[in-house]
C-alpha cells in the first residue's frame, strides 16, 4: 500500500497579511478564477497514484471539507482521509505530521511507503515523479539560494549522515561540524520502513511534541542504518507559497506548462 500525507493546518499568516478577516483563506485553497487552480488540487493530481491520501488540516477546516466535497472527483475523494489538528494554533508543524503518520499506521496494514509533502509547495511533475518512482527512502532539495531567514538546510556530514538546520525565528544559522554537501531542503520526503517511522513518531509525541516536523524526520533518517537506502533528489521547479505574489508566480508557471 502506498500512502501520502499532506499537511495544510497552518494559519497562513503571511499569505493573509493585511487582508480583512472576512476575506482570509486557507492558502492551499486560494484561487482567482478556476477552483482547480489551487495548490491543493494540483498536489492531489500528483498523488492520485496513492492508495490513500491523508490530509491534515486545522485552520479553516470546514473550508477544506467543503472544497473536497465540491471540487474533488468522487474517485479521488474515496482515497482522501481528512484529519483535524486541534492544536494548529498552539503547536508547530510537527504535530500535524505526527497525526498524519498515526492515522496511517493505526488504520492501514501492509504499508510499503509513506510520502510526505508540505501543502504549500508547487513542484514540477518530472521531479515529483522521480520521488514517486524511487524505491528508497527519499530526501529532496531545491535549487534556490540558501538564506538563513527562510531556508531549511539539509547537509551531509563526514559520516554520510544527513542533518537539518532551521531557525524558526528566521535568524542566523550555525553549522558546528564538517560537511560533505549542503542543500536547500525541498520539504518532501518518502519513508519506506514503517517500524522505524513508528519509533520516530512515538518519540516525537513522548519527548518533543512542540518541535517542527523535522523532529520526526530527523529521528527517522538517524535510525536508517544503511545510508545506501537513502536517495536524495533535486526538485527542478520548486516554489514555497508564502504570499499571494508567490501564488501569482505559480499560476503563471501552470499556464506556461
Amino acid at each position: 500500500m502506498k500512502i501520502s500525507i499532506i499537511t495544510v493546518a497552518g494559519v497562513s499568516s503571511r499569505f493573509n497579511k493585511d487582508i480583512p478577516e472576512e476575506n482570509k483563506i486557507l492558502k492551499c485553497l486560494y484561487y482567482e478564477e478556476n477552483p482547480q487552480n489551487t495548490l491543493f488540487y494540483q498536489m492531489l493530481k500528483k498523488l492520485c497514484y496513492c492508495d490513500k491520501i491523508i490530509v491534515v488540516g486545522g485552520y479553516k477546516y470546514s473550508d477544506l471539507e467543503e472544497y473536497v466535497e465540491n471540487n474533488i472527483s468522487s474517485e479521488l475523494q474515496d482515497k482522501i482521509s481528512l484529519v483535524y489538528n486541534d492544536h494548529f494554533s498552539d503547536l508547530s508543524s510537527g504535530y500535524s505530521l505526527y497525526l498524519g503518520i498515526k492515522e496511517a499506521l493505526d488504520n492501514f496494514n501492509d504499508i510499503d511507503e509513506i510520502l510526505f509533502v508540505e501543502g504549500d509547495l508547487d513542484i514540477d511533475n518530472d521531479s515529483f515523479n522521480e520521488v514517486v518512482m524511487s524505491d528508497k527512502n527519499v530526501l529532496t532539495f531545491n535549487y534556490e539560494p540558501i538564506y538563513s531567514n527562510k531556508a531549511v538546510v539539509l547537509y551531509q556530514n563526514e559520516n554520510d549522515e544527513y542533518h537539518y538546520l532551521f531557525n524558526s525565528d528566521h535568524g542566523l544559522l550555525s553549522l558546528d561540524e564538517s560537511f560533505k554537501s549542503i542543500f536547500n531542503s525541498g520539504q518532501t520526503w518518502k519513508f519506506n520502513d514503517m517500524e522505524l517511522l513508528k519509533i520516530a513518531n512515538d518519540n516525537f509525541y513522548e519527548n518533543i511534541v512542540e518541535d517542527t516536523n523535522l523532529g520526526i524526520i530527523q529521528k527517522y533518517f538517524d535510525l536508517v542504518e544503511n545510508k545506501g537506502d537513502i536517495e536524495i533528489i533535486g526538485l527542478r521547479h520548486w516554489v514555497n507559497c508564502n504570499t499571494r505574489d508567490d501564488y501569482k508566480l505559480i499560476k503563471d508557471y501552470w499556464e506556461e506548462n
